[in-house]
């Protein structure tokens, strides 16, 4: 006799009018900044290259009928608000479909998501975009020293407080030291992100989740010649000749006495995501029922310590699992950010989750890591992924600088 499910599961798996639903999660390409394809591209434009390619894969949706557009971004000027609506237009919405940024670091996209998947949840729309967009290229040395303009703020009696400004390197370090993750452990993780990643690429699994983008390119050696415009249809910081003995030849990027490279860390990225959602009965009405491929269950954000900021999954997931009555082994598959191997192995021991089940197309450290971008980039990732392996139910997750986690639930229909 087959095991009963499990209650929560059970309710998980229950398909309701009032459902959340998605009907396509796509994103561009990730690639390198400073060197990778979008080198000489702009957030905006990417963001308008995938918005008009969420509207491309749903024809059959008046863009009229969205009812809002909340896109992730961390690091550009106004929080890309202005050039945001600008590329939305753009990408062909009526003036009519509003638009908003929100910024909670490097769940911006995920939080993005949850803020329209919230709205549809309470009745307040019925159909919105959720998303994020990044160039670290354009926007990271200018905004990645944190400054403290109150004084105050640097004398806090609060240790807490100073450290919300404390470099992302030295929480990494401070996990690896405290939680005992040894540096091959985390050289391993970071070479098999990348064997995943060059795995899944060479068997085209990325081709159905990335909208090919086309951009201008500068030859650097070459200031006055005109731009090439070139298509880039793939992740271009994957490593397909990648070993462990050239993982650990890299020295310590944050500390000399430390663990964490520039191979085992995230990479520096440009690129840009989008999610459309609405309300199950909406679909039905509209006659968009075939087009659901998932459904949003839930979002679980927690806070930590700011010196740890990398535990962060550690913390949002349980709490997402008892939200919604439900196990680690409930879920099929984990996109869990790999902003430093040693947080991402923590959160994943600490948990007792299956490593085979995480990142199994590779994560940051081989993809990249467009702050804004990722939370939905790791969704347009999932998707496919549960999709083509026959698992129903999905969580991304991540840390967040200043101390947080987020986790958000995803059901395949």
């Amino acid at each position: 006799m087959a095991s009963p499910v499990p209650r929560g599961l059970r309710q998980v798996l229950q398909k309701s009018p009032s459902d959340v639903v998605i009907l396509s999660s796509l994103r561009t390409p990730v690639t390198r900044a400073k060197k990778g394809g979008f080198k000489d591209a702009y957030p905006e434009e990417l963001l308008a290259n995938v918005l008009r390619a969420t509207l491309q894969a749903n024809p059959k949706l008046d863009p009229a009928l969205i009812d809002d557009v909340c896109i992730g971004s961390v690091l550009q000027e106004l929080g890309g608000a202005k050039a945001g609506r600008m590329a939305q237009i753009h990408a062909g919405f009526p003036h009519s479909v509003p638009f908003h940024t929100i910024n909670r670091q490097c769940s911006s996209g995920l939080a993005a998501i949850t803020s329209i998947a919230n709205g549809i949840r309470a009745g307040a729309i019925n159909v919105g975009i959720g998303g994020g967009m990044e160039s670290m290229t354009r926007n990271y040395e200018s905004r990645a020293i944190p400054t403290v303009l109150w004084p105050s703020l640097k004398d806090s009696p609060s240790q807490d407080s100073r450290d919300c400004i404390m470099p992302m390197g030295i929480t990494s370090e401070n996990v690896a030291s405290r939680y005992g993750i040894l540096r091959a452990d985390q050289d391993a993780l970071a070479v098999e992100s990348h064997k995943k990643a060059a795995a899944a690429q060479n068997a085209g699994l990325f081709d159905s989740e990335i909208v090919p983008v086309r951009t201008l390119t500068f030859d650097p050696e070459n200031p006055e010649a005109a731009p090439k415009e070139i298509t880039v249809t793939k992740d271009d910081g994957v490593r397909h000749d990648i070993s462990v003995e050239k993982m650990a030849n890299l020295k310590p990027a944050f500390s000399a006495t430390g663990s964490s490279t520039a191979g085992n860390s995230s990479q520096v990225s440009d690129g840009a995501a989008a999610t459309l959602l609405m309300r199950r009965s909406t679909a039905i009405e509209l006659g968009l029922t075939s087009s659901i491929k998932a459904r949003w269950v839930g979002t679980a954000v927690a806070g930590c310590a700011p010196d740890e900021m990398g535990v962060g999954p550690a913390v949002a997931i349980p709490k997402l699992l008892q939200l919604l009555d439900m196990d680690v082994s409930d879920v099929g598959t984990w996109e869990i950010n790999e902003a430093f191997a040693s947080q991402a192995l923590y959160c994943t021991r600490k948990l007792g989750i299956d490593e085979t089940k995480v990142n199994p197309k590779g994560g940051a450290i081989a993809i990249g890591h467009p702050l804004g971008a990722t939370g939905a980039r790791q969704l347009a990732t999932l998707l496919p992924e549960l999709e083509r392996t026959g698992q129903e139910v999905g969580v991304v997750s991540m840390c967040i600088g200043t101390g947080m986690g987020m986790a958000g639930m995803f059901v395949r229909e």
